[in-house]
């Protein structure tokens, strides 16, 4: 099973033998079958035991015996203990994901959440820089000392810069790729030398769900990545680099925690609002569409796998829109 925080396990391992090894089965099929990340895999199960732990209460000992009414109890009292409707919405879908699969397994009679309702989630706009502030953004690298996890500096050889000089065209390809390609953070600290095409200007990104797509990026990233490349991983490579594109100071991959760090330091420093990778993603996103890029086109680019999520971009663009008539136009 995957790592849940300490409540969750003391409440796993509480359950009745029969419901914990639900769980535990459930986790191995969202992790190997269904190929989930080990973030949303803990998700589920924290869910899954928080609800087979409200049923015990309720006095279910045998799987066979949750039910409708049980489901919507426990949505009830989290709702009740103040859950925002956001965490109604995934918990109720981790509650349906579970009672699909344990029928499909012979564990339940029904197929019991098939018919649980959740809350519509309430969607903020998310944030979004404007084109000159994005600009001013993937550029900070190059103007300004590196805000973190910054190496020792070591001899140089050859070509390369030496490992503090290494840090800022670390930085800069970093910043230019969520930019330029949307991807997310995780997806570009995944990212290998060889997912690189550069006479094509593609790289290839592995997605939730493990899914492929090539995804274009442009000219500063290119001159970004061939600084990086040419002289600054081979500065900052060590036994435990491998095949990894973006490189942290200790040599092994450069892990999403400290790229959010180094996204929002810049930003910081460069007097711009709070800003993390997913807002360069969001930014990446409108400016296409702003500039005429088809939606469809744009949802491939992000690997989203529904339409409805890229069409919030078409909201954000339009509320763009009307702040600058409201601002502009004499008679708004």
């Amino acid at each position: 099973m995957s790592r849940p925080d300490r409540g969750t396990r003391a409440m796993h391992q509480a359950l009745p033998p029969a419901l914990r090894d639900a769980v535990d089965d459930f986790a191995e099929h969202l992790s190997r079958v269904r190929n989930r990340s080990a973030h949303t895999v803990r998700a589920y199960v924290t869910d899954l035991v928080s609800l087979l732990d409200h049923a015990v209460r309720m006095g279910c000992v045998d799987l066979a015996e949750l039910d409708l009414s049980v489901l919507r109890s426990w949505l009830a009292r989290q709702r009740t203990t103040g859950a925002a409707r956001t965490s109604l919405a995934r918990r109720a879908a981790s509650a349906r994901a579970f009672s699909a699969w344990a029928h499909r397994a012979g564990l339940l009679p029904a197929d019991v959440g098939a018919a649980l309702a959740s809350p519509r989630a309430h969607r903020e706009l998310p944030s979004v820089l404007r084109a000159d502030q994005a600009a001013a953004l993937v550029e900070a690298p190059s103007r300004q000392a590196p805000p973190t996890d910054t190496p020792p500096a070591g001899p140089t050889s050859g070509a390369a810069a030496d490992g503090a000089e290494a840090v800022p065209l670390r930085d800069r390809v970093l910043l230019e790729l969520l930019y330029a390609t949307g991807v997310r953070v995780s997806e570009a600290c995944g990212l290998d030398v060889g997912d690189v095409d550069h006479g094509r200007r593609v790289i290839r990104v592995f997605g939730k769900g493990g899914r492929e797509r090539s995804v274009p990026y442009g000219v500063p990233a290119q001159r970004a990545l061939d600084d990086w490349l040419r002289r600054g991983r081979p500065a900052m490579v060590g036994a435990r680099s491998g095949d990894a594109l973006l490189l942290g100071a200790r040599g092994g991959r450069l892990n999403p925690t400290t790229a959010r760090q180094i996204v929002g330091a810049y930003a910081e420093a460069a007097g711009l609002p709070r800003t993390s990778p997913h807002d360069l993603r969001h930014s990446a996103a409108t400016h296409l569409l702003e500039g005429g890029a088809d939606l469809r086109a744009v949802q491939e680019l992000l690997g989203h796998s529904s339409l409805a999520s890229t069409q919030i971009y078409t909201h954000v663009s339009v509320e763009r829109l009307r702040a600058a008539y409201r601002q502009a136009h004499p008679r708004a």
